[in-house]
Protein backbone atom coordinates (compact mmCIF):
# COMPACT_ATOMS: atom_id res chain seq x y z
CA UNK A 1 0.00 0.00 0.00
CA UNK A 2 1.20 3.50 -0.86
CA UNK A 3 0.39 5.80 2.07
CA UNK A 4 -1.10 9.20 1.30
CA UNK A 5 0.65 11.85 3.38
CA UNK A 6 -0.08 15.56 3.58
CA UNK A 7 2.78 17.99 4.27
CA UNK A 8 1.62 21.24 5.82
CA UNK A 9 3.94 24.06 6.90
CA UNK A 10 2.53 26.33 9.59
CA UNK A 11 4.05 29.43 8.01
CA UNK A 12 3.39 31.44 4.87
CA UNK A 13 6.49 33.66 5.16
CA UNK A 14 8.50 33.40 1.94
CA UNK A 15 11.83 32.88 3.74
CA UNK A 16 10.36 30.54 6.36
CA UNK A 17 12.65 27.92 7.84
CA UNK A 18 9.61 25.71 8.30
CA UNK A 19 8.71 25.89 4.63
CA UNK A 20 12.26 24.66 4.02
CA UNK A 21 11.73 21.89 6.59
CA UNK A 22 8.45 20.97 4.86
CA UNK A 23 10.34 20.84 1.53
CA UNK A 24 12.91 18.49 3.04
CA UNK A 25 10.18 16.31 4.58
CA UNK A 26 8.30 16.18 1.28
CA UNK A 27 11.41 14.86 -0.49
CA UNK A 28 12.14 12.28 2.24
CA UNK A 29 8.54 11.05 2.30
CA UNK A 30 8.42 10.71 -1.50
CA UNK A 31 11.78 8.87 -1.44
CA UNK A 32 10.27 6.48 1.11
CA UNK A 33 7.43 5.69 -1.30
CA UNK A 34 4.62 7.89 0.01
CA UNK A 35 2.12 9.68 -2.20
CA UNK A 36 2.76 13.22 -0.93
CA UNK A 37 0.46 16.23 -1.15
CA UNK A 38 1.80 19.64 -0.21
CA UNK A 39 -0.39 22.55 0.87
CA UNK A 40 0.13 26.15 1.82
CA UNK A 41 -2.19 27.85 4.30
CA UNK A 42 -1.79 30.95 2.10
CA UNK A 43 -4.25 29.26 -0.27
CA UNK A 44 -6.83 28.73 2.51
CA UNK A 45 -7.36 32.07 4.29
CA UNK A 46 -9.65 31.78 7.30
CA UNK A 47 -11.26 34.18 9.77
CA UNK A 48 -10.34 33.80 13.42
CA UNK A 49 -12.31 30.93 14.98
CA UNK A 50 -15.54 32.30 16.38
CA UNK A 51 -18.43 30.13 17.58
CA UNK A 52 -20.86 32.96 16.75
CA UNK A 53 -19.62 33.04 13.16
CA UNK A 54 -19.90 29.24 12.98
CA UNK A 55 -23.48 29.40 14.30
CA UNK A 56 -24.46 32.17 11.84
CA UNK A 57 -22.66 31.06 8.69
CA UNK A 58 -21.37 27.55 9.33
CA UNK A 59 -17.85 26.29 8.76
CA UNK A 60 -15.97 28.53 6.27
CA UNK A 61 -15.49 27.03 2.79
CA UNK A 62 -11.69 27.05 3.12
CA UNK A 63 -11.88 25.11 6.38
CA UNK A 64 -14.14 22.55 4.69
CA UNK A 65 -11.67 22.27 1.80
CA UNK A 66 -8.79 21.72 4.23
CA UNK A 67 -10.85 19.21 6.17
CA UNK A 68 -11.65 17.17 3.07
CA UNK A 69 -7.98 17.12 2.06
CA UNK A 70 -6.85 16.07 5.55
CA UNK A 71 -9.51 13.33 5.68
CA UNK A 72 -8.26 11.94 2.34
CA UNK A 73 -4.79 11.27 3.79
CA UNK A 74 -3.63 8.67 6.30
CA UNK A 75 -0.84 10.88 7.63
CA UNK A 76 0.10 14.52 8.07
CA UNK A 77 3.53 16.08 8.56
CA UNK A 78 3.23 19.47 10.30
CA UNK A 79 6.24 21.82 10.18
CA UNK A 80 5.60 24.61 12.66
CA UNK A 81 7.42 27.79 13.61
CA UNK A 82 7.59 28.72 17.27
CA UNK A 83 5.97 31.99 18.33
CA UNK A 84 6.73 33.03 21.90
CA UNK A 85 7.31 29.42 22.87
CA UNK A 86 4.08 28.15 21.31
CA UNK A 87 2.06 27.47 18.15
CA UNK A 88 1.72 30.31 15.62
CA UNK A 89 -1.82 31.69 15.29
CA UNK A 90 -2.05 30.86 11.57
CA UNK A 91 -1.58 27.13 12.17
CA UNK A 92 -3.60 27.00 15.41
CA UNK A 93 -6.54 28.74 13.73
CA UNK A 94 -6.52 26.25 10.83
CA UNK A 95 -6.31 23.29 13.21
CA UNK A 96 -9.18 24.69 15.28
CA UNK A 97 -11.50 25.36 12.33
CA UNK A 98 -10.94 21.87 10.94
CA UNK A 99 -11.57 20.40 14.39
CA UNK A 100 -15.05 21.97 14.37
CA UNK A 101 -16.14 20.03 11.26
CA UNK A 102 -18.53 17.22 12.11
CA UNK A 103 -20.25 16.53 8.78
CA UNK A 104 -19.96 17.20 5.06
CA UNK A 105 -23.23 17.18 3.14
CA UNK A 106 -24.94 15.12 5.82
CA UNK A 107 -22.10 12.57 5.96
CA UNK A 108 -20.08 12.22 9.17
CA UNK A 109 -16.69 13.89 8.75
CA UNK A 110 -14.16 14.43 11.53
CA UNK A 111 -11.02 15.21 9.50
CA UNK A 112 -8.47 14.97 12.31
CA UNK A 113 -9.87 11.81 13.88
CA UNK A 114 -7.41 8.91 13.65
CA UNK A 115 -4.93 10.67 11.37
CA UNK A 116 -1.31 9.85 12.11
CA UNK A 117 0.68 13.05 12.61
CA UNK A 118 4.40 13.72 12.61
CA UNK A 119 5.72 17.00 13.98
CA UNK A 120 8.67 19.15 13.04
CA UNK A 121 9.94 22.63 13.85
CA UNK A 122 12.84 24.75 12.67
CA UNK A 123 13.99 27.79 14.60
CA UNK A 124 16.94 30.20 14.45
CA UNK A 125 17.45 29.61 18.19
CA UNK A 126 19.28 26.82 19.98
CA UNK A 127 16.13 24.98 21.11
CA UNK A 128 14.91 24.33 17.57
CA UNK A 129 11.24 25.01 18.29
CA UNK A 130 11.00 22.27 20.91
CA UNK A 131 8.64 24.32 23.14
CA UNK A 132 6.22 24.74 20.25
CA UNK A 133 6.30 21.01 19.53
CA UNK A 134 5.18 20.21 23.08
CA UNK A 135 2.16 22.52 22.70
CA UNK A 136 1.41 21.29 19.19
CA UNK A 137 1.57 17.66 20.34
CA UNK A 138 -1.01 18.36 23.08
CA UNK A 139 -3.36 20.12 20.66
CA UNK A 140 -3.11 17.40 18.01
CA UNK A 141 -3.81 14.66 20.55
CA UNK A 142 -6.82 16.65 21.76
CA UNK A 143 -8.31 16.88 18.25
CA UNK A 144 -8.10 13.10 17.84
CA UNK A 145 -4.89 12.40 15.99
CA UNK A 146 -2.25 9.86 16.84
CA UNK A 147 0.99 11.81 17.18
CA UNK A 148 4.21 9.89 16.61
CA UNK A 149 6.84 9.99 19.32
CA UNK A 150 9.51 10.72 16.69
CA UNK A 151 9.81 14.41 15.83
CA UNK A 152 12.20 16.85 14.16
CA UNK A 153 13.71 19.85 15.91
CA UNK A 154 16.06 21.94 13.77
CA UNK A 155 18.09 24.49 15.74
CA UNK A 156 20.22 27.29 14.26
CA UNK A 157 17.97 27.03 11.19
CA UNK A 158 19.63 29.93 9.34
CA UNK A 159 22.60 27.64 8.70
CA UNK A 160 20.82 24.26 8.78
CA UNK A 161 20.01 23.81 5.07
CA UNK A 162 22.24 23.57 2.03
CA UNK A 163 21.56 25.29 -1.31
CA UNK A 164 19.40 22.34 -2.41
CA UNK A 165 17.27 22.47 0.75
CA UNK A 166 18.74 19.37 2.43
CA UNK A 167 19.57 19.45 6.11
CA UNK A 168 23.31 19.85 6.66
CA UNK A 169 23.36 18.90 10.32
CA UNK A 170 23.61 15.10 10.75
CA UNK A 171 21.57 15.13 13.95
CA UNK A 172 18.69 17.08 12.41
CA UNK A 173 18.82 15.04 9.20
CA UNK A 174 18.72 11.84 11.24
CA UNK A 175 15.67 13.09 13.14
CA UNK A 176 13.95 13.92 9.86
CA UNK A 177 14.79 10.51 8.41
CA UNK A 178 13.51 8.66 11.50
CA UNK A 179 10.35 10.77 11.71
CA UNK A 180 9.46 10.40 8.04
CA UNK A 181 10.20 6.66 8.11
CA UNK A 182 7.99 6.22 11.19
CA UNK A 183 5.17 8.17 9.54
CA UNK A 184 5.30 6.12 6.33
CA UNK A 185 5.61 2.82 8.24
CA UNK A 186 2.73 3.63 10.57
CA UNK A 187 0.46 4.69 7.69
CA UNK A 188 1.32 1.52 5.76
CA UNK A 189 0.48 -0.68 8.74
CA UNK A 190 -2.71 1.04 9.77
CA UNK A 191 -4.03 2.53 6.53
CA UNK A 192 -7.16 4.67 6.37
CA UNK A 193 -9.16 4.22 9.54
CA UNK A 194 -12.04 6.60 8.94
Amino acid sequence: MTPKILVLPGSIRSASFNIRLADAAQLKLAHLGADVTRLSLLDYPLPIVNEGLKADKGIPDNAMKLGRIIAAHEGVFLASPEYNGSIPPLLKNAIDWVSLISADGGVLLKPWRDRTVALGAASPGRLGGIRCLAHLRAVMVNVGTQVLSQQVSVSQARDAFDADGALIDERANGMLERTCSALVDHCRRHGMRQ
